[in-house]
């Protein structure tokens, strides 16, 4: 991921999604959350075989709860 993920756009991107990862990978404990990417561990393990309108969710939600933090 190259963009910051609240500048990234999954409704306009071409192609297929890419991953949120930016290489941060600490869990806070409080929120459940990667400081990150912003994504729990379930959405971490099912991103690999995640349809794309799948991984359009969870860009979805992960920018709600960067926009929140």
């Amino acid at each position: 991921m190259t963009k910051p993920i609240q500048d990234f756009d999954p409704e306009t991107h071409v192609g297929p999604l890419p991953s949120p990862c930016i290489n941060l990978c600490k869990m806070d404990d409080a929120s459940g959350l990667c400081l990150g990417c912003r994504r729990t561990i379930p959405e971490i393990i099912a991103w690999s075989q995640a349809s794309e309108n799948d991984k359009r969710t969870m860009w979805q939600e992960i920018q709600r709860r960067t926009a929140q933090k």
